[in-house]
């Protein structure tokens, strides 16, 4: 299983990826701030459609880490074979109007880094053999 981990840095906080192969699959964990979590997770096939799951964060508001995943899913979507999941979680106290608009060019830069990896380290899983029902 290969696996990277790729960081950027801007307005005064950090960011990281890492993402694994599994087989023809890509899992990815976007984390970052002063409080990583796990605030959403996005699913992407090139059979089916992207979906997103929101996690409660507080006073019945949900998480909106699934921007972040959407700008590396965009870049990564020519790299892949089969399933994608990531979970995002990035949180920074008191985050600035600044900060926000940085997340954004932070996450390009992360898929930009995560689609040069992929470009060097091909998926090289064999296909899987099923049950013959005759």
């Amino acid at each position: 299983m290969n696996h990277t981990v790729v960081k950027t840095q801007l307005a005064d906080f950090t960011m990281s990826a890492e993402a694994k192969q599994i087989g023809r699959d890509l899992l990815i964990t976007l984390t970052g701030g002063d409080t990583p979590h796990i605030g959403t997770v996005t699913t992407f096939s090139t059979k089916q459609q992207k979906e997103t799951i929101r996690f409660e964060s507080h006073s019945g508001r949900f998480h909106k880490d699934d921007v972040l995943a959407e700008k590396i899913l965009e870049i990564l979507t020519p790299f892949l074979p089969g399933n994608c999941v990531i979970t995002s979680g990035v949180h920074v106290d008191g985050i600035t109007p600044e900060q926000i608009s940085a997340s954004f060019d932070m996450a390009a830069d992360l898929g930009q880094q995560l689609a040069d990896w992929l470009k060097r380290t091909p998926f090289t899983s064999k296909d899987p053999i099923y049950q013959n029902k005759s």
